[in-house]
This record gives structure tokens, sequence and C-alpha cells, in this order.
């Protein structure tokens, strides 16, 4: 058996220190693409207004390195570990200050409170970051970073569906959340779907299908198929951009689905807004990080 490679502290601060000042002011570039091709589709005036300031403000971002939007949002760092991986058990250690660092010198909006019931004083440099390790079956280890703003999180939702609610039932709660939430979260919007597992791990399984990049499709046709048929029905609401008015009110619809108990049909959904802010960090067998 090959000796096992262990990923430090060091390699994982690194990482989530070099991220943070990239991805608040760099869009992604599958986003932006989709961007630009829902504009080119866009018949609706106020609409591809909208998609213009979007494209717009991503350029000046880019060129003047300022930050994408003003709600440079949570930090959540990812890391995802495979077979031939070992995690030191302090793996996170050093994250927070690498937070702290990145945001005081990125001079980006702290957003943090210390405690969401009895302490709502600003933390004063964004930490603490929220953190999750993922094992999985590929090789190699990798950390994924994304800065999450306020509203687009404020318009999920995690719901514990009946198992009989079915299809039929996913579709209603979805187009709901929609319905309701969606002008809220900063649109065209890339929506995260979670469906199965348990109450506390389906909402990871929404936030985890954001990281898919925009225009990709799930590897099982039935769930490709159940992702098309959703972004269809969100876009036919005809909210579009800005909730404005439009063809465009998702990019996407990503779903992410795991077994679950006999009686239960876990759902979450997970809006990501126009500025979808995330990046993934290839660790490398050299020990030292690469940006993918």
């Amino acid at each position: 058996m090959d000796t096992l490679r262990i990923i430090t502290k060091e390699q994982i601060a690194r990482a989530v220190y070099e991220a943070i000042p990239h991805i608040a002011c760099v869009l992604p570039c599958d986003v932006r693409c989709a961007l630009e091709d829902a504009r080119a589709l866009e018949r609706n005036e106020r609409g591809a207004f909208v998609l213009d300031q979007l494209i717009e403000n991503a350029r000046i971002a880019q060129h003047d390195r300022v930050p994408l939007c003003q709600d440079t949002g949570t930090v959540w760092v990812c890391l995802e570990a495979g077979p031939d991986v070992c995690v030191a058990g302090d793996a996170f250690s050093a994250v927070d200050a690498a937070v702290a660092r990145a945001y005081d010198e990125a001079r980006l909006r702290k957003s943090v409170v210390r405690d969401a019931l009895v302490d709502r004083r600003n933390t004063g440099d964004n930490t603490p970051a929220f953190t999750d390790v993922h094992f999985v079956e590929r090789p190699g280890a990798r950390v994924h970073v994304m800065l999450k703003g306020g509203g687009s999180d404020n318009a999920s939702r995690v719901v514990m569906l009946a198992p009989g609610a079915g299809h039929e039932g996913i579709v209603h709660e979805v187009m709901d959340c929609v319905r309701t939430k969606a002008a809220n979260a900063c649109p065209p919007l890339v929506i995260g779907i979670g469906v199965g597992s348990t109450f506390d791990s389906v909402a990871h399984l929404a936030k985890t299908a954001l990281l898919r990049p925009v225009g990709t499709t799930a590897s099982d046709s039935r769930v490709a198929a159940f992702e098309r048929m959703l972004l269809e029905a969100v876009n036919a609401t005809g909210m579009g951009p800005g909730a404005l008015g439009g063809s465009t009110l998702a990019l996407d619809v990503h779903v992410e689905t795991a077994p679950c108990h006999i009686a239960a049909l876990p759902l979450a959904i997970n809006m990501g807004c126009s500025a979808m802010r995330r990046m993934t960090v290839e660790l490398s067998c050299a020990n030292e990080g690469g940006v993918r």
C-alpha cells in the first residue's frame, strides 16, 4: 500500500488565504459566460439591462480588483479528501487566521456576528469560517472555498417531505421557494438542490451542488433530466434577471442526491446569487496548493 499523504493545516490555510481576495473580485468563468449567453438570448428590455449591468460590474470588479458585491459573505471551506489522504486532526486550526488576514488585507466587509442568538456584535474579522471535511472515492485532496452572501442563504430552505410527495412534491417546494424568495437572492441564480441523506446533511448536498460549473449536468441521466425540467420551470415564471422580467431567472439548477430513510424525503434548496463566488484549490502530491 502506498504511503498516505498527510494534508497539513498550513496547506489548507494558504489555499484559503490566496483564494479569498481572488474570488471576492473575479467572477468564475463559467458564471460570466452563462451571464453573457443569457444576455444574447434576452428579449425583455429590463432583463437585458440587468444582465448588461451584471456583466459590466464583473468586468470592473476584475479590472479594478474591487469586490463583485458589497456583501463579501461568510467563508465556507470544504476539504475533500480521497482514500489516499490522511487528514490531520488540526486541519482547520489555521483557517480563521488566514480568513482574518485575507479580509483585512483585501479590505473586504466583515459580516459575521459572535452568536446568532445572544451576542450579535460583529467579530470584526469575518471569522469564524464554516468548515467541513468530505471523504470521497476520488484520489487526492482539494479545498473548496465559497464566499456566501446573506441574501442568497436567506432565500434558501430545508424541508422534510413525506416520501409519498415524490418528484411532484419536490417540484412544488422548489417553485414555492423560487416564487417567494428568488427576488431577494439577486438573480440570475444558480440553484443547488439536495435530495436525500438526513436532516443535518441534506443542506450540505445542496451547497455542494453549487460547486459544479454552470452548464454541467448530473452524471445520472435521470437526475440530469430532472435538472432540465426544474430549470425550464424556474425560467418559465418570467421573473427574469433581477426579478424584473425576462427569460433567465436561473442560469442553472444542480441536483445532488443520496440515500435516505424509507420514511423520509429530505430536501434542501440553496440559492446561489449572480455573484457565485467559489474556487477549488487542488492540493498536489508535493504538498503545494495549486489553483484549478
